[in-house]
């Protein structure tokens, strides 16, 4: 492993602080963060589908 320098110029042997430092800097992450909380609009429409699908073949079953 590549011995490099930390913030303070100490030997950080494991890279560990610059695997972090990439991590907190990745902008895909500040991506995800910025994404809305609330549940995917696509999840919502495709569970009211199915639903509206099985309503319909038990209907026809039963009918």
């Amino acid at each position: 492993m590549a011995n490099t320098q930390g913030p303070e110029g100490t030997n950080d042997p494991a890279g560990s602080t610059q695997m972090f430092r990439a991590f907190v800097d990745d902008p895909q992450s500040r991506q995800q963060q910025a994404a809305p909380k609330g549940p995917n609009v696509g999840l919502i429409v495709g569970v009211i589908v199915a639903v509206a699908v099985v309503a319909v073949v038990a209907w026809l079953a039963f009918k």
